[in-house]
C-alpha cells in the first residue's frame, strides 16, 4: 500500500479551516487570531524545512549530521521551555535548567532504546533516531515547562508561607515540598492522560502514520506502545530533575528564599 500524495490544493483547503478559526477568534475578541495565524505559518515553514533536511540526511546518513540536528532540536526545545514560563530563572538557569534536564533524560532514553530495544544498525540511523528523539523532546518539553511554571508561580504565590516555615526552623526541602510535588504532578498529567486515552479516544500520531504508510496494524501498535513508555519515562525523569534543581536554586546557602533570582517572562 502506497501513501496517497497530497497536493498544494489539499493543504490549502486544510489551511482555510485554520484561517476560519482565526477569524472566529477575532470576532469573539479572544486575542488569539494573530497568534493562530503566526503559529500556522511557523508550522508550515518549519515542517517544510525539516522535510528537506531529513531528505538530505536520509540520503547521507552520518553520525555528525544526526548529532548536529539533535543539538538544534534540543536548543530550540530549551528556549521554548524558558519562553513558556510566567516567572523564569534569570541568567544561565533560565535556559540551562530545562535544556539540561531534557538532554539527560531524552537523549539517554532515546539512545538506550535505539541500541538495546530496537537494535537498529547503525544506532544513529536517522530514520529511527530523529523521529524518536523528536517525539521525546516534544512531549518532555511540555512536561518540563509546566512543572517549572507551576514551581515558580507557586513560590511567588506562597512566599509568605514558605518564609514563615523557614523562620520556624524548617529547611528549604520541607518548606517547598508541597509545591514541588504539585509541580511534578502537573508536568506528568498530560502524559498520563495521553496514555489513558490512547487506542480508545485517540490513535497516537506515530501509529497513525505507520498505518497510513502501510505497516501492519499490530506492528504499528507495538511501536506506539514503545514510544508511549519512552515518553512517559522521559517526561517523568526530566520533570522531576528540573523541578528539584529549580527548587534548590530558589534558596541560597543560608536557607533564604531568593525570588530575586526569577524574572518576568511571557505567557
Amino acid at each position: 500500500m502506497n501513501v496517497i500524495p497530497l497536493s498544494v490544493t489539499d493543504l490549502a483547503v486544510a489551511a482555510a479551516l485554520v484561517v476560519l478559526l482565526a477569524m472566529l477568534s477575532m470576532a469573539m475578541q479572544l486575542g488569539l487570531g494573530k497568534r493562530i495565524i503566526i503559529a500556522a505559518i511557523r508550522t508550515t515553514v518549519q515542517l517544510l524545512l525539516i522535510g528537506m533536511v531529513l531528505k538530505t540526511l536520509f540520503d547521507r546518513a552520518h553520525p555528525g549530521w544526526v548529532l548536529l540536528l539533535a543539538i538544534i532540536m534540543l536548543s530550540v526545545a530549551g528556549y521554548e521551555v524558558m519562553a513558556r514560563q510566567k516567572h523564569r530563572f534569570g541568567g544561565w538557569w533560565g535556559y540551562g535548567l530545562g535544556t539540561l534536564s531534557m538532554f539527560i533524560s531524552s537523549f539517554t532514553i532515546a539512545v538506550f532504546v535505539l541500541i538495546a530495544v530496537i537494535n537498529v544498525e547503525p544506532w544513529y540511523t536517522p530514520q529511527y533516531a530523529i523521529p524518536l528523539l523528536g517525539m521525546m523532546l516534544g512531549n518532555t518539553m511540555t512536561g518540563v515547562a509546566l512543572s517549572l511554571d507551576r514551581l515558580t508561580s507557586g513560590a511567588y504565590e506562597k512566599r509568605g508561607l514558605i518564609e514563615a516555615q523557614l523562620m520556624l526552623g524548617y529547611e528549604w526541602r520541607p518548606a517547598i515540598a508541597d509545591i514541588v510535588r504539585e509541580s511534578v504532578r502537573v508536568g506528568l498529567m498530560p502524559m498520563i492522560n495521553s496514555m489513558a486515552a490512547a487506542g480508545i479516544v485517540s490513535l497516537p500520531g506515530m501509529m497513525t502514520g505507520q498505518i497510513l504508510g502501510g505497516s501492519p496494524p499490530m506492528e504499528a501498535v507495538k511501536y506506539q506502545i514503545l514510544i508511549m513508555f519512552m515518553i512517559a519515562a522521559g517526561t517523568g525523569f526530566a520533570s522531576m530533575g528540573a523541578t528539584w534543581l529549580g527548587a534548590r536554586h530558589l534558596f541560597d546557602e543560608r536557607q533564604r528564599l531568593r525570588l530575586d533570582r526569577l524574572k518576568e517572562g511571557r505567557t
